[in-house]
């Protein structure tokens, strides 16, 4: 080995201490970017802003329904209307049924009080006869 000056066993240590932060550097690099895809850590930004946004969308919806009370009833009374709507048509067929048959019901009894045709107000003596 031959002697180094000392400018060269400077420029050595140097060189040496670059080197040793350009590995750190890629070992921070290379455990944020296995970090980064790792199926944890995906699934935990995804959770997370999936929170935000819900909190968002929940928050605005509460504002929403403050500034305008009754076009929110509207729409609430709509979407009941829209789910309830078998049960609601059930209950109307049900209903409907029940009045058609009480007027079947009425029209096939007979009544105590059945009123007999009126009469013709015009007398025969008023009307021409032909001989």
């Amino acid at each position: 080995m031959t002697q180094d000056t000392p400018a060269i066993a400077a420029a050595r240590i140097e060189a040496e201490r670059a080197r040793a932060r350009m590995m750190a550097t890629a070992r921070e690099l290379q455990d944020e970017f296995l970090g980064l895809i790792s199926p944890q850590t995906w699934a935990r930004d995804i959770w997370e802003g999936a929170k935000e946004k819900g909190a968002d969308l929940a928050e605005e919806a509460v504002d929403a329904v403050r500034s305008r009370p009754a076009i929110a009833s509207g729409v609430v009374a709509a979407l009941a209307l829209f789910f309830a709507r078998k049960p609601l048509i059930d209950s109307a067929g049900k209903l409907a049924k029940g009045v058609n048959a009480k007027r079947k019901a009425s029209k096939d009894k007979p009544s105590a009080g059945k009123t007999r045709p009126r009469k013709s107000r015009i007398s025969k003596k008023a009307t021409e006869t032909i001989a």
